[in-house]
Parts: C-alpha cells; sequence; structure tokens
C-alpha cells in the first residue's frame, strides 16, 4: 500500500496545476475584461485600419509600406501589453490582500504555481489575439503571409516573456490593487507610445526611434515586422527582449511577496 502511494504522489501536483490552470481560465471568461480589450480592440481596429483606404497607400515615410501592414505588428504588441501589464499583475495583487497567495503556500501545490497558471492562461490568450490578427489581416485585407513564421514565433514568445515579466514585477511591488493599477497605467501608455501605437515610429526623430528600439515594445514590434515583411529578425531586438526577460525575471523572484 505504502508503496502505491508513494508511487501517486507525483501525479497528484501535475493534476493539480491542470486544475489551477482551469480555474484561471474560468476566472478569465467570467471577468473578460482583458479579453475583450487585448483581443477584441487589436482586432476591431485591425479592421477599422483595414477599411480606410489612406491605410492602404503606401508611404515614403514609411519605407514605402502601408499604415496598414505597419499597424500590424504595433496591433500585436498592443495585444501582448495589455493583457501582461494592465490584466496579469491585478489578480495577483488581490490573490495576496486576499490571503491566497498565503493559503496555498500550507498546501502541497506550491503557490509558485499560481504564476505558471497565469502564465498558460495570459500566453494563450495573447498567442489567440496574434493569430486573429495575422488571419484577419491575410484573409479579409490581404497582407502577406509572413515571410519567417520561425523568426515571428520566436520574437513573440520573447515579447511575451519579457513583458510577462515585467508585468510580475509590477505585481512583486505593488502592495495593493490600487496601487498595481498606477503602475500599469504608469509603464503601460509610454511603452505604447514607443511601439508606435499613437504614432509611428517611422515618423518620430532619431533619438526617439533609438529609445524605441530599447524599450521591450518597440524591440518586439521590430522584430515582428522585420519576420513578416523580410526573414528572421536582427540580432539586436531579440537581444533586448531577451535582457528585458532576464533582468525582470530576477527582479520579479527577488521581490514577489506571497503575503
Amino acid at each position: 500500500m505504502s508503496s502505491v502511494s508513494v508511487l501517486a504522489r507525483p501525479r497528484a501536483p501535475r493534476a493539480a496545476f491542470g486544475q489551477m490552470v482551469l480555474n484561471e481560465a474560468r476566472l478569465a471568461w467570467r471577468q473578460p475584461s482583458g479579453i475583450i480589450v487585448g483581443v477584441g480592440i487589436s482586432v476591431g481596429l485591425l479592421v477599422l485600419f483595414g477599411e480606410i483606404s489612406v491605410f492602404q497607400q503606401s508611404s515614403a515615410r514609411l519605407g514605402g509600406l502601408s499604415a496598414f501592414t505597419v499597424y500590424i505588428p504595433i496591433l500585436a504588441a498592443f495585444s501582448i501589453g495589455v493583457i501582461a501589464l494592465v490584466y496579469l499583475p491585478g489578480p495577483l495583487v488581490a490573490y495576496r490582500e486576499q490571503g491566497i497567495l498565503r493559503r496555498l503556500s500550507t498546501t502541497p501545490a506550491p503557490a509558485a504555481w499560481v504564476l505558471g497558471a497565469q502564465l498558460v492562461v495570459q500566453a494563450c490568450l495573447m498567442v489567440i489575439s496574434i493569430l486573429l490578427l495575422l488571419i484577419v489581416s491575410i484573409v479579409f485585407f490581404g497582407a502577406g503571409a509572413p515571410k519567417n513564421p520561425g523568426g515571428l514565433i520566436l520574437a513573440v514568445l520573447l515579447a511575451i516573456a519579457a513583458l510577462f515579466t515585467i508585468g510580475l514585477t509590477v505585481a512583486a511591488v505593488a502592495r495593493t490593487s490600487s496601487a498595481a493599477r498606477g503602475i500599469m497605467a504608469g509603464a503601460f501608455y509610454p511603452l505604447m507610445f514607443f511601439a508606435g501605437l499613437y504614432y509611428p515610429v517611422q515618423y518620430l526623430p532619431g533619438a526617439f526611434q533609438a529609445v524605441s528600439h530599447a524599450t521591450p515594445l518597440g524591440a518586439a514590434v521590430q522584430a515582428m515586422q522585420y519576420a513578416m515583411l523580410q526573414g528572421f529578425p536582427p540580432v539586436a531586438p531579440l537581444l533586448v527582449l531577451a535582457a528585458y526577460a532576464l533582468v525582470f525575471g530576477l527582479l520579479a523572484q527577488r521581490f514577489f511577496r506571497w503575503e
């Protein structure tokens, strides 16, 4: 009997983690603001831009590209950013305030699995949003398929890792949900400016473009756009994303509090 129980123990954590992922997915579905904003707004803006004829015209200031083509990776970055920076930290801070993380730390399931479950659910939302953007742009508006799908996948994964760790760091340092919202707003809107959401990066002065390429969302747009239109992304934006993922991953690990 004891040998059977010993053999059965390793299966329980895997089942528990799957249940955590399922619970987090249910919570996301019951409170769909992240899905609506992260997925719905990006796809809605893509359709809007696709229906405006001026957005379909190539521009010398955009390197011969149309504004519609330029905005595809920008909206993909928006989906990643809004989910990671706006809708990821809040639940984790709320779990800490409500004592959920502390209670989990007393169970056989590691409290850190909450982070893993959040990563799985939020990453799935990000991937779904990006796939919808690509499908809609190709099928309904005649955009070309990505020139280097492997490079695009790598750029997306690194962008998710970078933004997810930044979101975790926000959750680590914010003591209350209201503080988390303030930090998130302070980080998200400037990052989206340098990603080109409000004004294409190609229109900005050279110094601002350099800053853009050094930000996580700006580097993500640069890498994804290159993979979509030319080939495998340059090393520089990939290294920028990897550096953000490493640095903020260490910061989140160092400062994250379970109580």
